[in-house]
């Protein structure tokens, strides 16, 4: 009993409490200091993972026969184990190693079997393995181990029915310790556990001396931190092998007479739950590793792209392997087939990369879709010559759960374009490249890749809105030249989204787009625009297009327009969402170019319209053919035309777009407060945005909306 209540003092009972007594009391420091002295390494680099597997096929296939004992394992899936990954480099090894095992297994044998303390049999054991490193010392002494407890548990399952094993286990005393089963249980049950706990730790500390130097070394302070530890952790698990081999080892000296103490057990519990702690730190300090290693890596794949993007390539092959998956043979899916495809159906192509997150909008889908469909028509033409590739960019610090999947498929399985197969193909380092250079954070977008890989439009969404698939091939220059062809005119405002428009223009026709969401105001404003066209003799077409973000009142008051027969209005509320975005893509289009209100005429319009939408109040914009427009706030332009009296002589000498923009110039005053509202996401807001009515900055708010309406 001397051996065994040596294994773990009373004093020490607690010390498995937290890793903060593990490491650092004074029994332990006094300890380590003692095993450290012991340490002398020949400088020799071993690479036992060959042993370390043959150790825990041992360990696993020693499964104890005791009757009523769960198995440690499924033996299908122990005799499913690869041999040759098994083995693999295991002779080698062996050679350099098989003395110094039998060896230390015979020490071990000879220590444990009569008694004697168990700290002093384990440092006897550091004394043999002086030479080894850490990772090393606990292997060999853990195969040691294996050894003597491989040949207890083969005698044992093989003595029913081998003549050999039944002549050895007699000798063993096997068959008295099957005749006591049921008071060996709980010991049993403790070797076992403990024997896990120790290959966890064992197989930890080889781990640690795996990690790839070219990311992470010595000097690391994680690794720094790990080294420190590591001694501690080998010396508690040569210390576990010492008390489960007194147990073996007396079982077969003293048979039924050992059988009757449960001390072993308990003392053997209490060292699995110490190596378990051991465990759980060294486990967590890996795992800051592999984050530091995980970093490095990501860094350096970042850098990877960066100058791949700076490097000139002869077509587009490399650069989408490396953005898309470089590991992944078919990383794209095709909805059209359903089917995984490669990068090659890219080839040479100009490429759009729209890049968004899971909460695409419907919005944006539906007219998205539209204008690719509308380009696949006729197959020949150039601005056909395109592909659409959609990456989904999802926060990984959150799991990607089964109703994310569905959503995902549900988005991809509805997109005529290629899109990624699964959002995690994305490398971290091309997330990070995506919303670093390419600044995505949540609002989508279109970034152009040229035949030969070459980004030539970090965003082309906001052409791909305002002229579809005039846009082609959607370069920067491609949108510099368009709009150098633009003056404001209402076929830029609106001709995309209301195809009656072109011809109301060739028919000379007056055309007045208003919104708000003020249904009385629209009520008094259409009546009365209606008299005064009535009385100008002037032809007359009014079309609503609400607000952005259009919302239940907007749909209601489309519904009241329609019934009471006010004016046209637009039949689907995606047409108006995409007619503020089409005016909020314009904005963000001249911003890319550098343009602002002191600088550029549209640029002042497009204000204008949009400080129109960030008022509480109704508006107008009233056109005739291409150049001549009026516009003003709600309450203005009502007030113009309820005075129409006061200006209809000057209708016939100067036209009527004329007369009422000289009225609006008189009811013009300087107190006013305009307000223009954009999304926050887009990451090309200005630092400085002038009033487009009277040129002065414009200060800066930050505004959070949730609109459930």
């Amino acid at each position: 009993m001397a051996a065994s209540t040596a294994i773990v003092p009373t004093t020490r009972m607690h010390q498995s409490r937290g890793d903060r007594h593990m490491f650092s009391t004074s029994d332990d420091n006094a300890m380590m200091r003692q095993i450290l002295a012991t340490h002398a390494p020949d400088g020799r680099e071993l690479d036992v993972k060959p042993i370390l597997n043959i150790i825990e096929d041992i360990m696993h296939r020693a499964t104890p026969t005791i009757p009523g004992m769960t198995p440690h394992g499924a033996q299908a899936q122990l005799d499913e184990m690869d041999d040759k990954a098994l083995h693999n480099g295991l002779a080698d090894m062996l050679e350099l190693l098989a003395y110094t095992i039998n060896r230390i297994s015979c020490e071990i044998s000879c220590k444990c079997s009569g008694g004697g303390d168990a700290h002093a049999t384990t440092v006897a054991l550091f004394n043999t393995l002086t030479s080894y490193p850490w990772d090393a010392k606990v292997v060999i002494a853990l195969a040691a181990f294996a050894v003597t407890y491989g040949e207890f548990w083969l005698v044992a399952q093989l003595y029913p029915t081998n003549p050999l094993a039944k002549s050895v286990a007699h000798l063993k005393q096997l068959p008295d310790i099957v005749e006591h089963a049921d008071s060996l249980k709980p010991k049993f049950e403790a070797v076992t556990s403990l024997i896990q706990a120790m290959l966890n730790v064992t197989k930890c500390i080889v781990e640690f001396k795996d990690l790839p130097p070219q990311y992470i070394t010595a000097d690391t302070p994680e690794m720094i931190t790990a080294t420190a530890h590591i001694p501690t952790a080998v010396y508690w698990t040569i210390r576990s092998i010492v008390a489960c081999a007194s147990i073996i080892m007396n079982l077969i000296g003293m048979g039924h007479e050992y059988i009757a103490s449960t001390t072993e057990a308990w003392e053997l519990s209490s060292l699995a739950h110490k190596v378990s702690n051991i465990h759980s730190h060294l486990s967590k300090q890996l795992a800051l590793c592999y984050q530091h290693i995980d970093e490095k890596r990501h860094i350096e794949a970042y850098q990877t792209l960066v100058r791949l993007f700076e490097t000139p390539h002869l077509d587009n092959t490399k650069i989408l392997k490396v953005l898309i998956s470089p590991k992944d043979e078919l990383p794209l899916f095709d909805s059209s087939t359903k089917r995984r495809v490669s990068i090659d159906v890219l080839r040479r192509k100009i490429v759009l990369l729209l890049i968004s997150d899971l909460d695409l909008s419907q919005e944006e889908l539906t007219i998205l879709d539209q204008m690719y469909r509308d380009s696949r028509q006729q197959p020949a033409r150039p601005e056909s010559q395109y592909e659409v590739v959609w990456l989904p960019i999802v926060d990984r610090t959150t799991p990607f759960t089964e109703q994310k999947q569905k959503h995902f498929e549900a988005i991809q399985n509805s997109m005529p374009w290629y899109s990624v197969y699964h959002p995690s193909l994305l490398e971290p380092a091309v997330i990070k490249y995506i919303k670093d250079v390419w600044r995505f954070t949540k609002k989508p977008l279109l970034v152009v890749l040229d035949p030969q890989g070459k980004v030539v439009n970090q965003n082309a969404l906001h052409m791909m809105w305002i002229w579809g698939s005039l846009a082609f091939p959607f370069t920067s220059l491609r949108e510099e030249a368009l709009w150098k062809e633009e003056t404001w005119k209402i076929e830029l405002l609106a001709d995309s989204i209301e195809p009656n428009i072109f011809n109301w223009i060739t028919e000379r026709k007056y055309i007045c787009l208003y919104g708000g969401e003020d249904l009385d105001w629209i009520k008094r404003f259409t009546t009365t625009m209606k008299a005064v066209a009535s009385a100008a003799n002037i032809p007359l077409e009014m079309l609503y297009v609400g607000k952005s973000n259009p919302r239940e009142k907007v749909r209601k008051n489309n519904s009241t327009i329609i019934n009471e027969n006010l004016s046209h209005t637009l039949p689907d509320p995606t047409l108006i969402w995409f007619f503020w975005v089409r005016l909020e893509s314009m904005w963000h289009s001249k911003v890319q170019h550098g343009k602002s209100v002191e600088d550029d005429p549209i640029m002042q319009e497009i204000m204008t319209m949009l400080s129109f939408d960030g008022s509480e109040q109704g508006w107008a914009v009233i056109s005739r053919g291409s150049a001549e427009i009026a516009k003003a706030k709600g309450d203005t332009i009502w007030t113009a035309m309820t005075q129409f009296d006061q200006w209809r002589d000057q209708v016939e000498p100067n036209g009527f777009i004329q007369a009422l923009n000289d009225h609006l110039h008189k009811l013009h005053t300087p107190h006013h407060c305009n307000r223009l509202i954009l999304p926050g996401t887009t990451g090309s807001i200005p630092e400085r945005v002038v009033c487009a009515e009277c040129g002065r900055a414009m200060e800066k708010f930050i505004m959070y909306r949730c609109c459930t309406d």
